[in-house]
């Protein structure tokens, strides 16, 4: 009777063992998944995927992808681009939003 319990004891404790070593399994491959993601992707058009280049506009450092003609810009590109042509509407839409 003493082995059944023990039998049951070491196979809820490989039960767990396995389901704790699993999910650390899972974690360490989205945790490589996402570092592969981050440096087969530096320099890539998020778009299409091709080669993106550095060009500048009045100024201000942006990035084109060479093959969709697609222009990312970084997260102030767009307001220092509207503070240095006052004609066009991205000074009041960036007035508005700091109102």
């Amino acid at each position: 009777m003493t082995d059944l319990w023990e039998e049951r004891k070491k196979a809820l404790e490989n039960s767990y063992f396995y389901k704790h070593e699993k999910e650390l399994i899972e974690k360490m491959r989205d945790e490589h998944r996402e570092q592969l993601i981050r440096e087969l992707c530096r320099n890539r058009c998020p778009k299409c995927g091709h080669e993106i280049v550095p060009m500048e506009f009045r100024g201000v450092p942006l990035d084109k992808c060479v093959k969709c003609g697609g222009v990312w810009l970084g997260p102030k590109d767009l307001q220092i681009l509207a503070e240095k042509d006052h004609r066009t509407w991205f000074e009041h839409w960036f007035k508005s939003e700091e109102e």
